[in-house]
């Protein structure tokens, strides 16, 4: 996938109600601002998994910049503008 913007790095897991509610919050980025979002299933990883286990949904930038939950769209924004 080639893109021309800025990246955000979602980490979550399947049936995690949170985690869909961070991804439904986040769908406006990619069509307004060319934002990608990755989501990437920390269920897959151990290393994940021990990293990020109980604080999912957590956003990352590109430069390593973390959101923990809850966050906002705003805060979202301001993420990628860092």
């Amino acid at each position: 996938m080639t893109t021309h913007g800025p990246t955000l790095t979602l980490y979550g897991t399947p049936g995690c109600h949170l985690c869909d509610v961070a991804e439904a919050l986040l769908a406006p980025l990619s069509g307004a601002r060319s934002v990608s979002v990755q989501c990437i299933d920390i269920a897959l990883d151990d290393a994940l998994v021990a990293r990020y286990g109980e604080l999912i949904p957590v956003l990352r930038s590109s430069t390593g910049d973390e959101l923990r939950w809850p966050f906002s769209l705003l805060d979202a924004l301001k993420l990628v503008q860092r």
